[in-house]
């Protein structure tokens, strides 16, 4: 990480793929690096840290007979440690866990979660039956739920899905990104472009089902950003998408 950034890659991400040893070692070893990124980089952190778990991979007895496998309730503690300690990170959770977890965790502060995932060689092209491990696939994926799926999921329990890259596009990376993050600035970006980006994709891709109830999802945060200074602006952004422009962002 720091040979990259004095390369001149101003933002980065950490993580760590656990069962290989203690979590808590794990852990503290993520918030040290964390502390020593800081330090050492004008006060960037990670953008991101992901916490991934070994699931079941071929022709490594190492992921049938964990020696240092992390049960549920510890995944959820390392995950809320994760988040209590970096505040302003994103924090991604993966589909090596089940739909259970995820669900959970989403409530312990994870922004971050990958849907309709396929790891094998080739696999995005091919149709994939549910659970089928076979030669060319990394490890186990344990939800293959949908995109579609996933987001009527996520507004099921009342938050809002985004699709924004705005930050990496408008050039807040590294210490530019740091600044809004660490004041918190940045969710007068993040809920604008939340409810930009996850228009366009009800407008172009969603269910019927996903359409429904994204739409009262997006009525519900829309209302809580009433007489703010930009609630115009996303008004005026909304239906800008629905007469056909794409791409509408803070």
């Amino acid at each position: 990480m720091d040979r990259a950034y004095q390369a001149g890659c101003d933002d980065m991400g950490l993580g760590v793929l656990f069962g290989l040893y203690d979590w808590r070692f794990e852990v503290m070893g993520l918030l040290y690096h964390t502390i020593h990124l800081e330090k050492t980089f004008n006060g960037v952190g990670p953008h991101t840290i992901s916490f991934p778990r070994v699931t079941l991979a071929n022709s490594t007895p190492l992921s049938q007979h964990l020696k240092y496998k992390v049960s549920d309730e510890d995944f959820k503690k390392l995950v809320a440690i994760i988040r209590l300690s970096v505040p302003y990170t994103g924090m991604i959770c993966t589909a090596r866990e089940p739909k259970a977890i995820r669900d959970q965790v989403i409530k312990l502060g994870v922004s971050q979660m990958d849907a309709g995932t396929r790891i094998g060689v080739g696999a995005y092209a091919r149709s994939k039956k549910a659970n089928q491990l076979n030669d060319a696939e990394q490890f186990t994926i344990n939800d293959e739920i949908s995109l579609d799926a996933c987001l009527k999921s996520i507004c099921e329990i009342g938050e809002i899905p985004s699709f924004c890259t705005a930050c990496y596009r408008a050039g807040r990376t590294g210490e530019e990104f740091m600044k809004y993050a660490k004041t918190q600035f940045i969710h007068n970006f993040c809920m604008p472009n939340a409810i930009l980006t996850f228009k366009e994709y009800i407008v172009d891709y969603a269910s019927k089902e996903t359409a429904e109830i994204g739409n009262k999802v997006i009525d519900k945060y829309l209302k809580q950003l009433e007489g703010t200074e930009y609630y115009n602006k996303i008004i005026d952004g909304i239906k800008q998408i629905e007469n056909g422009k794409r791409d509408v962002r803070f």
